[in-house]
């Protein structure tokens, strides 16, 4: 889905906008300067409410499709607004403009009886059969169980009742 456009303006310096539903920024592109072959390309810096300066709001990585070796852009739009994350790409046009694609991460595949990972779901706790059948999967207690532990030696528990 393209949720934006970046054109290079009169000092060469993509600028743009990105809308979706829940978020709108006039964004541009900053070459990032490293020596690090890992370093990301490029720095995405949106326009601040005041419109007086920029921030960063995200980096770009620079990545070539296995199928068609076409060169792309790939990182996240990050802002303390949004709930979470934007993944994005961006695909350089003809014109040498950006289209900007939100793209879906896929989700990471779950383990047998683990639930999905965005479930938030814990494995189910299973007996060790070590208590009588009638307590197993009862909650009571702290869950741990009694303890097997010899008491403390020359300390005795008194009981006050009154």
């Amino acid at each position: 889905m393209n949720i934006g456009t970046l054109k290079a303006n009169a000092e060469g310096v993509h600028i743009g906008r990105i809308t979706t539903l829940t978020f709108s920024a006039t964004v541009a592109l900053r070459a990032f300067e490293s020596t690090n072959e890992r370093a990301p390309k490029f720095d995405l810096m949106a326009l601040s409410a005041d419109r007086r300066s920029w921030v960063k709001i995200g980096a770009l990585w620079e990545y070539s499709s296995n199928e068609t070796g076409e060169c792309f852009l790939s990182g996240q739009i990050d802002d303390p607004s949004l709930s979470e994350p934007i993944p994005v790409a961006m695909f350089q046009q003809n014109d040498g403009s950006f289209n900007v694609a939100w793209r879906r991460s896929k989700p990471k595949a779950s383990l047998d009886g683990f639930g999905s990972e965005s479930e938030g779901a814990l494995p189910p706790l299973t007996a060790t059969g070590d208590e009588p059948a009638s307590d197993r999967g009862a909650a009571s207690g702290d869950g741990l169980g009694e303890s097997t532990a010899p008491a403390p030696k020359g300390k005795t528990r008194v009981s006050v009742d009154g």
